[in-house]
């Protein structure tokens, strides 16, 4: 680690060591009450330790950051300038005078650590250890089914906290032991900086997280990177991961399809719509959506130098996908800045999140795109929200895997956790619950 590391992982983070069991069947008394999460001592087979983590930024970050936001210099702004030359100056002044004048770190931080948040360092092939950062709730019920949650950009762990009491059990829903980590460079999660740390290894780090709670088998749900990640994980490790469900369905179109062997069926309007939004923003397409991916995958290390100097920067750099991405979500100026301060505190830094696009584009082999919208023989479940950015077509689908569940929601966007919450939810235990089509596929676990 280099020395902001060092300063970070000393000043920043506050954690307490904690042996764990293999049974990740033990209950806990309450999402507020940590130290009694396995009251079991005992050491896996992997040596891993999970530790119990408190978020703590040191004050002098915070008082940093006030400074920069008491002293911004605020760019000019073309006659008639609207959205469409990206985050307006009115915009980001008064979220800006919001995150100067009101905002209040602590109390948030208070409210997180509320959270049951841990730790533990897992190694990297090539890479070496690497410090996860997560939040577990461990459910009640003995056989609660494992989900591994995974977030995607510019969002956080944040994204799952709606979702957790709604994930308990009971009403003849199904119960879950959510983990949802930060991924690696993002948070509260340790710096992974050497060339090379691409799709797989993020889904290494949160397959052995799993791993180091206990769980063998798991369920995962993902969007944005998290659909990246999952694909991979089911990819790599279909031993463990036993079915995913996507809020991101971006398929390739099928061959027959493709190659004129047979027409291609007409198109709802629903469909219509998705794949105009879809060319908009496809990585691989001129769409004017694609600016911030066209930089983060070919020169991340120049925006870098904003994204660590600049809290107003980081805040122009994402509020305009926050505000597009979303399905008319009513984001307020909290909101905003929570999710901003989250980048800005981040351990391993604000700029070390765009490093994922870079090592996702320029991997040749691991984890291709023909790798994660091929077939992966692992039961898949889909949620279909109007406004998501990369929805293919219905018809598509099936070249992912063995689509088992499939729901289209009548409002929602990129953000599915945190804008529809209920639904993300709800979608989960009808895929996972009795009847479900992924019903009892991790062993021994159905959730009930």
């Amino acid at each position: 680690m280099n020395g902001l590391d060092e300063d970070v992982s000393s000043s920043q983070t506050h954690a307490r060591s904690l042996s764990i069991t293999t049974d990740p069947t033990s209950s806990i008394p309450s999402l507020t009450s940590k130290a009694s999460l396995f009251p079991t001592p005992a050491k896996l087979s992997t040596m891993s330790v999970v530790k119990e983590y408190t978020i703590n930024v040191p004050q002098e970050k915070i008082d940093r950051l006030k400074r920069r936001l008491d002293d911004v210099e605020w760019p000019s702004e073309l006659e008639h300038a609207a959205s469409d030359y990206g985050s307006p100056l009115k915009d980001i002044q008064r979220i800006v005078e919001y995150w100067r004048t009101k905002f209040d770190w602590r109390a948030h931080e208070e409210k997180m650590n509320q959270l049951p948040n841990f730790e533990v360092q897992v190694n990297i092939d090539k890479h070496g250890p690497l410090d996860m950062h997560f939040v577990h709730q461990k459910s009640h019920v003995p056989r609660a089914i494992p989900l591994l949650f995974v977030h995607g950009w510019p969002g956080s762990f944040l994204e799952v906290t709606k979702m957790l009491p709604l994930l308990k059990g009971g009403h003849g829903k199904p119960a879950f032991h959510v983990v949802a980590p930060s991924l690696p460079n993002y948070a509260f999660s340790g710096p992974a900086l050497k060339r090379g740390f691409n799709v797989a290894r993020y889904a290494e780090a949160c397959h052995k997280v799993m791993l180091a709670l206990g769980y063998n088998e798991y369920v995962t749900q993902g969007g944005d990177w998290g659909f990246l990640i999952t694909r991979a994980l089911a990819h790599l490790y279909p031993q463990n991961v036993k079915a995913s469900h996507i809020n991101w369905a971006w398929a390739a179109k099928p061959e027959e399809y493709a190659n004129g062997t047979k027409p291609e069926p007409e198109y709802s309007e629903r469909e219509k719509k998705q794949m105009a939004l879809a060319d908009r923003w496809n990585p691989f397409g001129m769409g004017d959506g694609r600016g911030y991916l066209a930089i983060q995958s070919t020169r991340p290390a120049t925006i870098n130098f904003l994204l660590r100097d600049s809290p107003v920067g980081n805040l122009a750099w994402v509020w305009d996908k926050l505000v597009e991405w979303s399905d008319d979500y009513a984001w307020t100026e909290d909101e905003v800045c929570l999710w901003v301060s989250i980048y800005v505190f981040s351990r391993a830094g604000p700029d070390a999140a765009s490093y994922i696009y870079y090592e996702a584009l320029h991997d040749p082999v691991e984890i291709t795109v023909p790798i994660v919208q091929g077939y992966i023989d692992v039961p898949l479940g889909i949620a279909d929200f109007p406004v998501e950015l990369c929805n293919s077509p219905q018809s598509w689908r099936h070249t992912m895997g063995p689509v088992v569940f499939q729901k289209l929601y009548e409002k929602g966007g990129h953000f599915a956790g945190w804008e529809r919450p209920e639904d993300l939810a709800d979608g989960l235990c009808d895929m996972f619950g009795k009847g479900g089509g992924a019903y009892g596929v991790v062993h021994g676990k159905d959730g009930y």
